[in-house]
């Protein structure tokens, strides 16, 4: 009983700290090639190295850690020619996610989309433009969010994350009129529904950011 009990409190510690963590490093508060101490984790949470450690795992499953035996773990790292590879992956498979995703998107849905697009024309800072457009893409996959596909783009996502925030904070110092666009574009084709013009829009806009991404090549130094 006792030994269930233990492994149940570790377990529950174990998405604690990873929620945390997660959060931390989409949020840009853990930039790229930051070691995690788990001894500094374990001392924030109150918590033993076990469930840190497990926490660690889960977020090198995800992408948004890197463990390197005998050694520590790192928030994932990218060069500009990975993070170029990276992006012409999503370029390819990211439309054909979006395809598989759309007859399963139900009205609900769509209309969160809808005020996501919303939110982000309103304005938003660097920190909610990032969450809502997070929220915006990985929601129009939610009709496919069991899939493999799924699980591979989740995980580019994530590994890129970082580096979509430099390109979204250059950018805002020239508006961003044509991301609203091309997000207003996709949401229109979700809505018809149109599967071949939404994977025509997404390309377009996966494309533009890896364009100018390697305009930037100090964001990778």
């Amino acid at each position: 009983m006792t030994s269930h009990g233990t492994g149940y409190r570790e377990n529950v510690a174990s998405h604690r700290i990873a929620d945390s963590l997660r959060t931390a490093i989409l949020g840009g508060r853990y930039l790229p090639g930051t070691r995690i101490r788990q001894e500094d984790v374990a001392a924030r949470s109150g918590a033993s190295r076990i469930p840190v450690r497990e926490a660690l795992r889960m977020l090198d499953s995800e992408g948004l850690v890197t463990l390197v035996a005998n050694s520590g773990a790192w928030v994932t790292r990218l060069t500009l020619s990975e993070c170029v590879e990276t992006y012409l992956i999503r370029e390819r498979l990211e439309p054909l996610l979006l395809r598989t995703s759309m007859p399963g998107l139900d009205a609900a849905t769509v209309g969160r989309l809808g005020q996501l697009a919303g939110e982000m024309e309103a304005g938003a800072g660097l920190d909610a433009f990032m969450r809502a457009d997070r929220e915006f893409h990985l929601s129009s996959y939610a009709g496919a969010a069991s899939s493999e596909m799924w699980q591979i783009i989740h995980r580019m996502w994530n590994t890129t994350q970082h580096y979509r925030r430099e390109f979204t904070r250059l950018a805002m110092q020239d508006g961003l009129s044509a991301t609203h666009l091309e997000h207003r574009l996709l949401l229109d084709c979700i809505r018809r529904p149109d599967p071949d013009d939404a994977e025509r829009v997404l390309i377009m806009h996966l494309r533009r950011t890896r364009l100018e991404l390697e305009k930037h090549p100090e964001i990778f130094a």
